[in-house]
């Protein structure tokens, strides 16, 4: 948008209010939309639990930062551990990954393609635990 050189001459601080949670949220959405976005082309599609979407605006979100860390969040305990599973894995030609929370903690479950789908996953991201 805007040069280095342009933005380096700016001197003034903005402060901003902190998001509201339905704002988060909808970062967590759109973050997990267009992870899924890249999976499409591998078979692979992701149903979100809206207690893991808490989780993960809880997670990802500074008052200080915003909303900033969640691409950290979401990299670190979803992207990598279905790296390995694309690869080489449950995923490996195509599937279903739901993610969830049990006990405090994100939990994927990879159902391969060969499986049935959860009834009444899918169309919303945001399905019911």
């Amino acid at each position: 948008m805007f040069t280095p050189e342009f933005r380096n001459r700016l001197d003034a601080v903005i402060s901003f209010a902190p998001l509201p949670k339905e704002v988060i949220l909808q970062v967590v959405e759109k973050f997990v939309l267009q992870l899924e976005a890249q999976l499409l082309d591998r078979g692979v599609t992701i149903d979100l639990t809206p207690k893991a979407a808490e989780w993960l605006a809880d997670k990802g979100y500074d008052d200080k930062m915003g909303a900033r860390p969640l691409g950290r969040v979401i990299q670190e305990h979803i992207k990598k551990p279905l790296a390995e599973e694309l690869l080489f894995g449950k995923l490996a030609k195509g599937g279903v990954v739901r993610v969830s929370i049990k006990k405090g903690e994100l939990n994927l479950e990879i159902l391969g393609p060969d499986q049935p789908r959860i009834p009444g996953d899918k169309p919303p991201l945001l399905t019911a635990d």
